[in-house]
């Protein structure tokens, strides 16, 4: 597939998940679930490229409470949310705490904005497919940005639909840790 094409495709995906989650977004905003283990498993056992092209596992993380976030470089609501995580992951890595951004998006795209916003956890590169893996862990509108939460036992992990706001975030880390 031609870079133009994948381009024009990665924006009509974009714009279709931005009109969906904008109409679906004023329903789902603060809505929680917890995910089925069987996804959870799922995701923590699969692989993704990171931002250098290196395959990586977030079973690399398995002793570490996870909060993996599901954004896109082209996400209003995501790219609001940036700035907290990068300041949580800070606050928290002592913690035992471990940020992952599974982004929909292009690679260079995502390399640029790292370097923009500063990110200092790492960004995994999910492609369209991660919309679907997404929805298996409670985002059934298939709207970004969601988040999954998940601690030291699976089975009390939570999925965050929409935008997040910090006092929400510190309630749900403080639960799990």
């Amino acid at each position: 597939m031609s870079s133009t094409r994948r381009t024009f495709l990665f924006a009509g995906v974009g714009a279709a998940a931005l009109a969906a989650g904008g109409s679906l977004a004023w329903f789902w905003h603060g809505k929680q679930d917890a995910p089925p283990a069987v996804a959870v498993a799922a995701l923590t056992g699969r692989e993704f490229t990171n931002i250098e092209g290196r395959k990586r596992a977030l079973s690399e993380y398995r002793n570490k409470t996870l909060v993996v976030n599901f954004w896109a470089t082209w996400c209003a609501p995501c790219r609001e949310e940036v700035p907290l995580f990068v300041r949580l992951q800070r606050e928290y890595a002592g913690k035992n705490v471990q940020f992952v951004g599974i982004a929909i998006d292009q690679t260079e795209k995502v390399r640029n904005f790292a370097r923009e916003f500063e990110i200092n956890y790492p960004l995994l590169i999910g492609g369209l497919d991660a919309v679907e893996l997404s929805r298996r862990l409670g985002n059934k509108a298939g709207v970004l940005p969601f988040t999954v939460l998940i601690g030291r036992d699976p089975q009390k992990a939570v999925g965050l639909v929409g935008g997040i706001t910090e006092q929400r975030m510190r309630e749900r880390l403080d639960l799990l840790l």
